[in-house]
């Protein structure tokens, strides 16, 4: 299996240091489920938000904890979870350092299908939203694939990304067109369009929790077949690895995580780019250990985007997309930077 990963057997040190990287992930991600469902514009001490999460009274903060906070921080989990995941996988499989999951045309997809359920159907809540959303996400992440499954094993990668940028802008531009002449689905699109947890109820959640299990379920298991990817498409034949079925399942994964999550939450930005960046600095190169712990900081980047939303800008909040755009900016800035100086090599 060393060969096959291409990396040297890891020491007990390291080992020992990966693992305690995933036990502090567990322990910061409960602390901001924690600040989560406590703090907002009516903040709940621990101790009382303790005794509601045993023993509901019906009061006005136990109806806050559980029909507001508590499926706003479930919702956030899988869409984290999903987008951290997403973009490890996105990365793997371009063996792009700034490949992103909405290069596939997945946001535009769904964005296009919102769009046009509200002018044509005149659909009007978010629970109508998720089906068209998913939808339009897996049919433009089945016309991406279609676009670059005829390209040879060597240049597929490049399709793929071409292809997925084509779908983006093509979709992207009916999207504009419906939302020009159509200024009441406008007006609706733009709340959704931003990226936000509020107002999502337990509706929205259950949906979308299969999708997401079974897509990180399949990339955890594609894991050290994308190590092996990593060493080009020869090697990885030379050791006989069957590169189309991995390239499928990724692609499946991908198309069933970022649908799901952009569906329920709307299209969050960066989260896919910035995690798999972050997690690489503490794991190293290597696929295994990089999606288990992107599925653990997902929902931290996103969570905790979710609370800075809500504090700096009380009564009001910040959506989450807005706060993860302004904090993956300047990251992407500095991925670019540091790129020039080679660390696509």
């Amino acid at each position: 299996m060393t060969v096959l990963t291409g990396v040297t057997a890891a020491t007990p040190a390291r080992r020992a240091a990966r693992g305690l990287g995933l036990l502090l992930l567990v322990a910061a991600l409960l602390a901001l489920v924690l600040a989560s469902i406590s703090l907002g514009t009516r903040p709940i001490p621990l101790a009382r938000l303790w005794q509601l999460l045993w023993q509901p009274d019906g009061s006005v903060e136990s109806s806050i904890v559980w029909q507001m906070r508590m499926p706003r921080t479930a919702l956030g989990l899988a869409v984290g979870a999903a987008l951290g995941v997403a973009g490890g996988l996105m990365q793997a499989l371009t063996r792009n350092p700034l490949a992103d999951p909405g290069l596939l045309g997945i946001n535009a997809g769904a964005a296009l299908a919102v769009v046009l359920s509200m002018s044509l159907l005149g659909i009007s809540n978010y629970l109508g939203y998720v089906g068209f959303a998913l939808l339009g996400a897996l049919l433009a992440a089945v016309g991406v694939y279609v676009l670059s499954s005829g390209a040879a094993p060597s240049t597929q990668r490049v399709r793929l990304l071409l292809a997925g940028m084509a779908i983006s802008t093509s979709l992207g531009s009916c999207t504009g067109i419906v939302t020009l002449f159509d200024t009441t689905t406008f007006d609706a699109y733009r709340f959704w369009v931003v990226g936000a947890l509020d107002g999502r109820s337990t509706e929205v959640l259950w949906p979308m929790l299969p999708l997401v299990l079974v897509g990180c379920t399949i990339a955890l298991c594609q894991a050290r077949a994308l190590d092996a990817m990593a060493l080009g498409d020869e090697f990885g034949q030379a050791l006989g690895l069957r590169l189309k079925p991995v390239r499928i399942w990724s692609f499946t994964a991908i198309a069933l995580l970022c649908g799901a999550a952009t569906a329920a939450a709307g299209p969050i930005a960066f989260v896919g780019l910035v995690i798999p960046h972050a997690v690489r600095l503490l794991v190293g190169p290597h696929w295994r250990w990089i999606l288990p712990y992107g599925l653990l900081a997902g929902p931290v980047l996103v969570l905790g985007s979710d609370v800075v939303g809500r504090l700096i800008a009380v009564p009001s909040e910040i959506e989450v997309g807005i706060v993860t755009a302004f904090i993956g900016a300047p990251v992407l800035l500095a991925l670019v930077h540091r790129d020039r100086r080679g660390l696509a090599a």
